[in-house]
């Protein structure tokens, strides 16, 4: 194994202004572990937690909030937890999918075969996504907090950072002003 280079060691992970969302009708900021988790994953991996917030399944309010991230000059990334099921009350995807300039294809399949590992066939039930609008990268996760998990450790993790080879998607983000 080569020793790596001055230029290599020097690299550090550039912070990304992250916001969390929970799509919930049922839980509180007392009992969102799945959005607890992911703010603080996001953190310890030193991104800035610029947000979170919890919102009803009501596909217009999550357009909206989502639509004020998307435009800002602020939010990178977006990371949303909940309603990617199958019950009638489920509508993340619905919500999503309409204001995004690109999909990443890859994500859904990947975390579906990453989270097959852990609770089987069941995972034919996620409809995780994620996709790029704006220069905003948006992820839509199951509300369990084993998926968020799952999702974080398994891939998001790796391509929010800046220093993953051979890519990552740090460079398709808008820039943020210091």
């Amino acid at each position: 194994m080569s020793k790596p280079t001055p230029t290599e060691t020097a690299r550090t992970s550039q912070a990304l202004n992250v916001v969390v969302l929970t799509v919930s009708d049922t839980r509180g900021s007392h009992n969102d572990t799945s959005g607890h988790y992911l703010a603080g994953a996001a953190e310890a991996a030193g991104h800035r937690v610029i947000e979170t917030m919890i919102e009803k399944d009501e596909v217009y309010l999550l357009r909206a909030h989502l639509s004020r991230w998307i435009a800002s000059a602020d939010a990178q990334v977006v990371l949303m937890t909940g309603g990617t099921g199958f019950t009638g009350r489920d509508s993340t995807p619905e919500a999503v999918a309409p204001l995004l300039d690109k999909y990443v294809e890859g994500f859904g399949e990947l975390f579906r075969q990453l989270s097959f590992q852990e609770i089987g066939t069941s995972t034919v039930q996620s409809r995780a996504l994620a996709g790029l609008a704006n220069g905003t990268l948006v992820f839509c996760l199951p509300g369990s907090t084993g998926a968020c998990r799952t999702g974080w450790e398994g891939i998001i993790c790796e391509q929010l950072d800046s220093t993953h080879k051979p890519c990552n998607f740090v460079g398709q983000l808008k820039s943020i002003a210091s």
